[in-house]
């Protein structure tokens, strides 16, 4: 065959894009610009993916931290050269971290243009350091067999790396020389190795990768089964989890073991039509009480997945460092306290059904499941009548609202800082399937509206993302998406003029550089924003307009904001005497008998 270089560049990216898509990746997020012409033609020609073109390079790529997240499945990320790749930065240390699947795939100058003055051109060779968990400079495109087969095999590779426990980031960087306009060419029907051109037969992947989550061992797990079994004063803290099996799994083991679950809401437990008998929902409130956080001593605790969303629960577990802890995850060690006592890496779900198969009868309800469940509803009831007082709206209040007016399917997500501390203190445990989630990796507020809509767009339920004003700010270019895709996004803005989390912390006692360096007070009226990206936008003054705009804004659909005026003051005070009131209401609560601290040995 005589080819130009335009038809070896069609060949060898088309070669790529058909394999991603073969192995099970169709979701492509890419800005536009010039050397990622090839890529973004291929795509765009190729009828199994799903392109979403987006104006700025952080908003595109955390879209697409939001789209693998919920979909559980890798999406393709591509840029042109220079600084457009280094703009993907933020959302790749959060995925890397948070373990969501991205391929991403900076195009670049080729070797002869770098270090040579040539504009738009950077270090791109393993750009984002250790979080990318396998980077690869990719061969200048060739047309042979050989150089086909390798393309194939490298995008079959991509995918299955980006799966494989711990989920991550997979770099490739891909030089192209000029013409960049890929010429589909007229292939002979008899060329040598059809496979390399034209793909295995039948849509299978040219590398067929299989990969299997980790199992435990089952030696293992027959002494921690028959150790558990023994141990009447066990505790299970479930944090960020993104696998619909492992709710059920998890609460059949405690009901095995007879132990309470601190369940953060992005485990995915405190919700859904799971049994949630033994489901704890207030343990934010009361374990603040330094009385409890004594009396309540677990002999062990097992400990699933990322470090739980609630200061006061680390603060626990650390009291009790001489206790027995067990964490259990895919191969990530999330442990900032140093208080693991022993880590097993294997798949939670399938160590959670191991254990409670291992275990043959259910323990029956002990005095310290019973003090844990009292204390659990005697917080509950002191938090609600608390709010009942309060005449302005409260930040913390938007969460209880919310639980009542979610139904089925709903994906609620919460942006970094004060919402989601709001959401594990303030959601109550509920029988609607509503999936929580939030950008935990690096607990950054940047890229959140755009993650959020990212995830709107790969599930069928609504979406509410419940956001402050300065992660609002920080991610207004993602707005655009919403109108320029049609997606349906209820926006709660959380608006106290400034970064309201400070004012928990040790530098609200500095009044006097407060405000200029924590406080950061900006004065924008967010009414222009909605009216620039064509949503609509309601003033909740009172808790009966936040539920009729949040009622209309789940029927219909569009772009809808909600701003909820809070004071950033008050929002400290009325969280301060909703703990204090917790308090006050467990001082007569007798502690559960047999109050010894936990032991490793």
């Amino acid at each position: 065959m005589n080819l130009s270089r335009e038809n070896i560049t069609w060949l060898y990216v088309r070669a790529f894009a058909d394999e991603f898509a073969r192995a099970g990746a169709y979701h492509v997020c890419l800005c536009p610009g010039s050397r990622s012409t090839p890529l973004a033609m291929t795509f765009a020609e190729h009828p199994a993916f799903r392109l979403w073109m987006h104006l700025d390079e952080r908003s595109c790529a955390f879209f697409a931290l939001g789209l693998a997240k919920a979909s559980r499945k890798p999406v393709i990320l591509v840029c042109t050269s220079g600084t457009a790749a280094a703009n993907f930065l933020p959302a790749i240390v959060e995925a890397s971290l948070a373990h969501v699947p991205l391929i991403v795939l900076t195009s670049d100058r080729p070797h002869e243009l770098r270090d040579t003055g040539a504009p738009q051109t950077i270090d791109q060779i393993k750009l984002y350091g250790d979080y990318a968990k396998w980077f690869a400079e990719i061969a200048l495109p060739e047309a042979t067999a050989p150089m086909l087969r390798y393309a194939r095999t490298m995008a079959n590779r991509a995918v299955a790396k980006s799966l494989v426990a711990p989920a991550g980031v997979v770099h490739f960087n891909l030089p192209f020389r000029e013409p960049l306009i890929p010429l589909r060419p007229e292939l002979e029907a008899d060329v040598a190795d059809r496979d390399a051109f034209f793909g295995r037969p039948d849509g299978k992947p040219f590398a067929a990768i299989t990969q299997d989550l980790a199992a435990p061992d089952p030696n293992v797990i027959s002494a921690l089964a028959t150790s558990l079994a023994q141990t009447e004063r066990g505790l299970i803290v479930a944090g960020m989890q993104n696998d619909d099996a492992f709710p059920p799994a998890l609460v059949n083991l405690a009901a095995k073991l007879g132990y309470p679950i601190l369940a953060d809401p992005l485990s995915q437990v405190r919700s859904g039509a799971h049994e949630r008998t033994n489901v704890l929902d207030a343990y934010d409130a009361f374990l603040r009480d330094p009385h409890w956080v004594k009396q309540l001593a677990p002999q062990v605790v097992l400990r699933f997945g990322a470090v739980p969303t609630s200061k006061p629960v680390l603060q626990y577990l650390q009291a009790h460092a001489a206790s027995r802890q067990i964490l259990i995850d895919n191969n990530s060690w999330n442990d900032p306290a140093q208080i693991t006592s022993e880590m097993l890496a294997a798949d939670p779900t399938r160590v959670c059904n191991a254990l409670a198969t291992a275990i043959p009868n259910a323990r029956k309800t002990t005095d310290w499941l019973s003090a844990w469940h009292h204390i659990n509803s005697a917080s509950k009831s002191a938090i609600k009548t608390q709010l009942e007082t309060y005449s302005e709206m409260f930040e913390g209040r938007v969460f209880v609202e919310l639980a009542a007016l979610l139904a089925d399917d709903a994906v609620c997500f919460a942006g970094s800082s004060m919402p989601v501390r709001d959401m594990d203190t303030f959601f109550p445990s509920s029988p609607q399937r509503i999936r929580f989630l939030s950008n935990r990796g690096a607990n950054g507020i940047d890229g959140v509206v755009s993650t959020a809509l990212g995830a709107g767009a790969a599930t069928t339920g609504p979406l509410v993302l419940v956001i402050g004003d300065l992660a609002l700010y920080h991610d207004m270019n993602g707005l655009l998406a919403a109108a320029q895709y049609q997606l349906n996004a209820l926006i709660v803005l959380i608006d106290n003029d400034g970064g309201g989390i400070f004012s928990f912390l040790p530098q609200a006692e500095y009044p006097e550089q407060f405000e200029k360096l924590f406080g950061t007070p900006h004065g924008l009226d967010f009414r222009h924003t909605a009216d620039l990206y064509g949503a609509t936008f309601t003033n909740a003054t009172d808790w009966e307009t936040f539920r009729s705009a949040v009622r209309d804004g789940l029927r219909s659909p569009g772009l809808k904001i909600v701003r909820v005026k809070t004071n950033r003051q008050s929002n400290v005070t009325m969280h301060r005497a909703i703990w204090q009131a917790v308090s006050q209401t467990l001082i007569p609560i007798s502690p559960p008998p047999l109050q010894v601290e936990g032991s490793r040995g």
